[in-house]
């Protein structure tokens, strides 16, 4: 939980509120992936777990910054991390937009989890494949909302935190 005594912190230093926000809007969007994997039963594909990586990085990295801005690290070192994160988040942008590419069948997705199903042996092993195989394929979405899928919704919260980064980059530059 956060104390008080952080937030009497955090409203006077707007690169603390930065960091913290990326925190724990992360934190809340790996909340959100749990919830909708352990909770509602949606399994994610292989390009889902590759987005959650992102998140993975960037929060622990958000809680370091908070810590590194509460007792005193260099300015260089507090860029640098805005820095990470502001790339990592638009790396998971451009992956989010992919993903949700495939799921309206603009492009192609990765063979192993979009790819065609035709190639599957010969009829006496058919049976012990089926029973076997498991995939979740990355071309469809299991989940939408106003149209807009999971993989969409992850575009728009990797780029908000990218944004959210960036500007605590350039206020940590600019303060003296």
């Amino acid at each position: 939980m956060m104390s008080s005594e952080f937030l009497t912190k955090a409203a006077p230093s707007p690169a603390l509120a930065a960091a913290a926000l990326i925190a724990v809007g992360g934190a809340l969007t790996i909340c959100g992936f749990f919830f909708f994997q352990y909770v509602l039963g949606y399994p994610p594909c292989p390009l889902c777990f590759d987005q959650r990586n992102a998140f993975y990085v960037s929060v622990p990295l958000a809680v370091l910054l908070c810590l590194g801005l509460n007792f005193g690290a260099s300015r260089k070192v507090v860029v640098a991390g805005f820095v990470v994160i502001a790339a990592i988040m638009l790396w998971n942008t451009g992956l989010a937009a992919y993903h949700a590419g495939v799921e309206w069948k603009f492009w192609p997705g990765p063979n192993d989890c979009s790819g065609p199903t035709n190639d599957l042996g010969s009829a006496a092993n058919l049976m012990k494949q089926l029973q076997n195989i498991h995939i979740v394929r990355c071309d469809e979405a299991a989940w939408r909302f106003l149209g807009i899928s999971l993989a969409g919704y992850d575009v728009l919260v990797s780029l908000a935190l990218a944004a959210i980064a960036a500007w605590g980059a350039k206020l940590s530059y600019e303060r003296s």
